[in-house]
């Protein structure tokens, strides 16, 4: 995996912005906002409706993340109950994953995890990033995407919506709200 250090970007923001602290005390700062942020993160308006919906039919459902192990604990801690509904979590972090999005990998690990198996065109992504978008188009699965609203550059996808909310399940062969 190509990484690149939190020191060497707090660095490289540091100069280009000439804020006048050292790298160290904007490193500290940030990384305390990230997690004061990620601490709120709330669920996408429909998101719970959705997951509760395909749960009680039985649909199997993970969560396959850009995020590391560590942050994904903080942006979930509030939503433990809706995170039991899923098999299963695969996060950037995981051993499995060897390139993150936009790269497929994390969705063809996600795929391999479920108890059968299924055909990647019968896998259905719901993707609020580009690089996600594209990962789930390069693993040849179907994409919903629903795009932070500030969001110019939006990737083709099978679909985008606005919200969950407009989600139709049906559309895409599962139960009707």
């Amino acid at each position: 995996k190509a990484v690149v250090s939190t020191q060497s970007t707090g660095e490289l923001i540091r100069n280009e912005l000439g804020v006048p602290i050292t790298t160290e005390e904007l490193v500290t700062e940030s990384m305390e906002n990230l997690k004061d942020l990620f601490m709120k993160c709330d669920t996408k308006p429909g998101a719970e409706r959705l997951i509760r919906h395909l749960a009680a039919h039985d649909i199997p459902m993970c969560i396959a993340t850009g995020s590391s192990s560590a942050d994904f604990a903080l942006k979930t801690h509030s939503h433990q109950e809706l995170i039991s509904l899923m098999q299963f979590t695969v996060r950037s972090d995981d051993p499995e994953v060897i390139h993150g999005k936009p790269d497929p990998d994390i969705f063809l690990v996600a795929r391999k995890r479920f108890k059968t198996t299924p055909s990647c065109s019968n896998c259905l992504v719901l993707e609020d990033a580009p690089n996600g978008v594209k990962a789930a188009l390069a693993a040849d699965m179907k994409c919903v995407m629903v795009p932070d609203p500030r969001l110019v550059d939006i990737p083709p996808a099978h679909l985008v919506l606005k919200s969950l909310e407009e989600f139709r399940p049906e559309e895409f062969g599962l139960p009707p709200f």
